[in-house]
Protein backbone atom coordinates (compact mmCIF):
# COMPACT_ATOMS: atom_id res chain seq x y z
CA UNK A 1 0.00 0.00 0.00
CA UNK A 2 1.50 3.32 -1.02
CA UNK A 3 0.61 6.88 -0.11
CA UNK A 4 1.39 9.99 -2.07
CA UNK A 5 2.57 12.95 -0.06
CA UNK A 6 3.54 15.99 -2.09
CA UNK A 7 5.30 14.10 -4.85
CA UNK A 8 6.96 11.51 -2.55
CA UNK A 9 5.64 7.99 -2.26
CA UNK A 10 5.61 6.41 1.19
CA UNK A 11 4.78 2.87 2.20
CA UNK A 12 2.99 1.95 5.41
CA UNK A 13 4.50 -0.53 7.80
CA UNK A 14 1.98 -3.10 9.00
CA UNK A 15 2.87 -4.41 12.44
CA UNK A 16 0.98 -6.73 14.70
CA UNK A 17 0.45 -5.31 18.16
CA UNK A 18 1.78 -8.04 20.47
CA UNK A 19 0.64 -6.51 23.77
CA UNK A 20 -2.98 -7.82 23.69
CA UNK A 21 -1.75 -11.25 22.61
CA UNK A 22 0.74 -11.42 25.48
CA UNK A 23 -1.95 -10.28 27.94
CA UNK A 24 -4.31 -13.03 26.83
CA UNK A 25 -1.61 -15.71 26.98
CA UNK A 26 -0.55 -14.67 30.49
CA UNK A 27 -4.15 -14.70 31.73
CA UNK A 28 -4.68 -18.18 30.27
CA UNK A 29 -1.44 -19.38 31.83
CA UNK A 30 -2.53 -18.04 35.20
CA UNK A 31 -5.93 -19.73 34.92
CA UNK A 32 -4.36 -23.09 34.04
CA UNK A 33 -1.83 -22.82 36.86
CA UNK A 34 -4.59 -22.19 39.40
CA UNK A 35 -6.97 -24.88 38.15
CA UNK A 36 -4.48 -27.70 37.46
CA UNK A 37 -4.07 -28.78 41.12
CA UNK A 38 -7.84 -28.78 41.58
CA UNK A 39 -8.36 -30.98 38.52
CA UNK A 40 -5.87 -33.57 39.73
CA UNK A 41 -8.52 -35.55 41.53
CA UNK A 42 -11.98 -34.63 42.71
CA UNK A 43 -12.13 -37.30 45.42
CA UNK A 44 -11.34 -36.11 48.94
CA UNK A 45 -8.79 -38.51 50.41
CA UNK A 46 -6.47 -37.94 53.37
CA UNK A 47 -3.49 -40.02 52.25
CA UNK A 48 -1.01 -41.18 54.90
CA UNK A 49 2.10 -39.11 55.60
CA UNK A 50 5.56 -40.64 55.22
CA UNK A 51 9.16 -39.45 55.38
CA UNK A 52 10.17 -40.62 51.89
CA UNK A 53 7.99 -39.31 49.08
CA UNK A 54 8.81 -39.27 45.36
CA UNK A 55 7.35 -36.52 43.20
CA UNK A 56 4.82 -37.66 40.60
CA UNK A 57 5.94 -36.48 37.17
CA UNK A 58 3.85 -38.51 34.73
CA UNK A 59 0.12 -38.86 34.30
CA UNK A 60 -0.94 -42.39 35.28
CA UNK A 61 -4.16 -44.19 36.07
CA UNK A 62 -5.20 -43.64 39.68
CA UNK A 63 -7.22 -46.05 41.80
CA UNK A 64 -8.65 -44.34 44.88
CA UNK A 65 -10.32 -45.70 48.02
CA UNK A 66 -12.12 -43.01 50.02
CA UNK A 67 -12.92 -43.10 53.74
CA UNK A 68 -16.25 -44.88 53.03
CA UNK A 69 -14.33 -47.66 51.22
CA UNK A 70 -15.75 -46.69 47.82
CA UNK A 71 -13.37 -47.50 44.96
CA UNK A 72 -12.76 -45.05 42.10
CA UNK A 73 -10.84 -45.43 38.83
CA UNK A 74 -9.66 -41.92 38.00
CA UNK A 75 -12.75 -39.95 39.17
CA UNK A 76 -15.37 -42.57 38.27
CA UNK A 77 -16.84 -44.85 40.95
CA UNK A 78 -16.39 -48.53 40.08
CA UNK A 79 -17.29 -51.90 41.54
CA UNK A 80 -14.21 -53.68 42.91
CA UNK A 81 -15.22 -56.84 40.98
CA UNK A 82 -15.14 -54.88 37.69
CA UNK A 83 -11.79 -53.24 38.44
CA UNK A 84 -9.53 -55.92 36.82
CA UNK A 85 -11.51 -55.77 33.57
CA UNK A 86 -11.49 -51.96 33.50
CA UNK A 87 -7.75 -51.82 34.14
CA UNK A 88 -7.00 -54.36 31.38
CA UNK A 89 -8.93 -52.31 28.77
CA UNK A 90 -6.92 -49.94 26.62
CA UNK A 91 -3.52 -51.50 27.24
CA UNK A 92 -1.83 -54.15 25.13
CA UNK A 93 0.56 -55.25 27.89
CA UNK A 94 -0.78 -54.77 31.43
CA UNK A 95 2.57 -55.91 32.92
CA UNK A 96 4.14 -52.62 31.74
CA UNK A 97 1.32 -50.49 33.13
CA UNK A 98 1.86 -48.41 36.28
CA UNK A 99 -1.01 -47.69 38.68
CA UNK A 100 -1.12 -45.11 41.46
CA UNK A 101 -3.10 -46.33 44.47
CA UNK A 102 -4.50 -43.64 46.77
CA UNK A 103 -6.23 -44.70 49.97
CA UNK A 104 -7.59 -42.67 52.83
CA UNK A 105 -5.58 -43.25 55.99
CA UNK A 106 -8.76 -44.42 57.78
CA UNK A 107 -9.38 -47.28 55.32
CA UNK A 108 -8.95 -50.71 56.96
CA UNK A 109 -6.08 -52.81 55.65
CA UNK A 110 -8.53 -55.50 54.45
CA UNK A 111 -10.19 -53.08 51.99
CA UNK A 112 -6.78 -51.87 50.83
CA UNK A 113 -5.58 -55.46 50.29
CA UNK A 114 -8.74 -56.31 48.31
CA UNK A 115 -8.11 -53.44 45.91
CA UNK A 116 -4.42 -54.41 45.58
CA UNK A 117 -5.54 -57.95 44.74
CA UNK A 118 -7.98 -56.66 42.10
CA UNK A 119 -5.19 -54.62 40.48
CA UNK A 120 -2.87 -57.65 40.49
CA UNK A 121 -5.63 -59.80 38.94
CA UNK A 122 -5.58 -57.35 36.02
CA UNK A 123 -1.95 -58.39 35.46
CA UNK A 124 -0.51 -55.12 36.77
CA UNK A 125 2.38 -55.62 39.17
CA UNK A 126 3.84 -52.10 39.19
CA UNK A 127 1.73 -50.34 41.85
CA UNK A 128 2.80 -47.08 43.47
CA UNK A 129 1.15 -46.11 46.74
CA UNK A 130 0.45 -42.38 47.01
CA UNK A 131 1.48 -40.66 50.26
CA UNK A 132 2.17 -37.11 51.45
CA UNK A 133 5.40 -35.88 52.97
CA UNK A 134 5.53 -35.24 56.70
CA UNK A 135 5.58 -31.49 57.27
CA UNK A 136 8.23 -30.23 59.67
Amino acid sequence: MAFSNGGRTQTSLAEINMTPLIDVVLVLLLIFMLTAPVLQSGIDVAVPKTRSVNQVTEERQVVTINKDQIVFLQDKQVNINDLPTLLRNGSANPAKKIIYLRADERVPFGAFASVMDAVKRAGITNISIVTQPIEK
